[in-house]
């Protein structure tokens, strides 16, 4: 148990700038609603369902990306560093190529809000932010290109530092143009989004800033001399990063439509769900983090021709992982109550919010075990498994289990939310069983490899 036990403090300091990162990156979008919130009830809205619009689309774009950490950390793990800058440059013009259609989406989505029949004010001022952060999209997807280089060498520090350098510029930038200080015009909530595309694009240039003043960073010569678009390598990178977007894709959009399903409920079952979901939502960030540092040690062992080293610390990760996750459960089930009391005082949206959140104690249990264990696929570049898997689990047996169980008296009378929760529990606990079990037959497979002699990283 002793190297197991080990390899713990090792992912612990690789996800924790990582976690940082995220909860600063969270705290945006809450800054975002909050301050919005304070100039009307109007502007809240478009704030949010804007969001609901934007964020598929940069999760997509963001996914694609996120195919670096595994290739640099591979690279990095079988010191063949001269290879290193030429994936980085293949990032950049593949990131330019999947940004423009982005943009394209992006701006003609307000087209939707017209057939959705939203009430002209709440469309128009949608219409507005989402056409705010369009702009900031380029300068997103660039940052992200440079922070997989960075994580995959191992380096997760300046992710979290850059986080809070856009958490702190997003604040006063809100304010200037919501309420038009320093000259500006008074934007409303609009303004979030003019703030959001000038945090994304500040968040670039610490990067690049850091990246040439890092002796690390600086040592691979990144903007030495830019690469020329290598088609087959960019094509590689895309079919790589591609399945890793749809699968982050076809999760978010469950949780979409699940919303949209409960909406006829009423608007006290839609706030009880949306509390249990916020919150569920930031615990998740613990498993997350510690998938994405997986992804960067299991691809590094793998670089270093080192099989049985990268299925120990999949290993180690997934049961650390389950073990937080049972922890936190037991928190939630203590807690729920006081939980829901943070975001209301309406007894009957704390009663459903209170039933829901006991759902979401089991439910990150399968949560953590699933998300980590697709991370330690991806530190494997078997990227389309998890699109498959995530697929099958999600859309083919979580949603249709949680409308049955919620909307028809099919098997017991309809559930309303509980259903739908239950929907999500089981969807999460297929998709934990079947990475799990690709997990094990990756591990076969490599050890065939390491046994016969054969490279483990092909590179990119």
């Amino acid at each position: 148990m002793k190297p197991y036990i080990a390899e713990i403090p090792r992912l612990l300091r690789l996800c924790g700038p990582i976690m940082v990162a995220q909860v600063a990156q969270t705290t945006m979008s809450f800054v975002d609603t909050l301050m919005a919130g304070q100039v009307s009830a109007t502007d809240l809205a478009a704030v949010a369902v804007a969001t609901s619009f934007w964020l598929p689309l940069i999760l997509l774009v963001q996914g694609v990306i996120m195919a670096l950490t595994p290739i640099i950390s591979q690279l990095n793990g079988a010191r063949r560093h001269g290879e290193v800058a030429g994936a980085v440059h293949q990032g950049f013009w593949l990131t330019i190529l999947v940004t423009i259609p982005a943009m394209l989406a992006l701006y003609y989505s307000p087209q939707a809000l017209h057939w959705m029949d939203v009430e002209p004010l709440l469309a128009e001022k949608t219409t507005g932010y989402l056409h705010g952060i369009l702009w900031g999209m380029p300068g997103y997807a660039l940052y992200q290109v440079l922070r997989n280089f960075s994580e995959g060498l191992s380096h997760t520090l300046p992710t979290m530092v850059i986080g809070f350098i856009g958490l702190a510029i997003n604040v006063p930038a809100n304010y200037i143009l919501i309420h038009g200080k320093l000259g500006m015009p008074a934007l409303g909530g609009v303004g979030c989004g003019y703030a959001s595309a000038l945090v994304f694009w500040a968040m670039l240039v610490a990067m690049v800033i850091y990246t040439r003043r890092s002796p690390l960073l600086h040592s691979f010569n990144v903007f030495t001399r830019l690469s020329s678009p290598d088609w087959p390598r960019i094509g590689r990178l895309f079919r790589l990063g591609f399945p890793i977007a749809m699968a982050i894709f076809c999760e978010v959009t469950l949780f979409t439509v699940v919303a949209l399903l409960l909406a006829p409920f009423g608007s006290e079952v839609v706030a009880g769900h949306q509390i249990a979901i916020n919150f569920s939502s930031m615990i998740f960030m613990i498993p997350l983090s510690l998938g994405m540092a997986m992804t960067i040690r299991v691809g590094h062992s793998l670089g270093e021709n080192k099989a049985e080293q990268a299925r120990m610390i999949s290993i180690a990760g997934i049961v650390f992982g389950c073990l937080v996750a049972i922890l936190t459960a037991l928190m939630t089930v203590w807690g729920r109550h006081w939980i829901g009391a943070l975001y209301t005082d309406n007894t009957a949206v704390l009663d459903l919010a209170a039933g829901l959140l006991l759902l979401a104690s089991f439910y990150q249990i399968s949560d953590s075990a699933q998300v980590i264990a697709a991370a330690a696929l991806r530190g494997y570049k078997d990227t389309q498994t998890i699109f498959y898997i995530t697929f099958v689990a999600y859309w083919l047996c979580g949603l249709p289990a949680g409308m049955v169980l919620g909307l028809t008296d099919w098997l017991v009378p309809a559930m309303g939310p509980h259903g739908f929760w239950i929907g999500f529990l089981i969807g999460l606990s297929v998709a934990a069983l079947m990475l799990i079990w690709r997990l094990r037959v990756i591990y076969v497979r490599v050890e065939h490899r390491h046994r016969a002699g054969l490279p483990l990283v092909d590179g990119l």
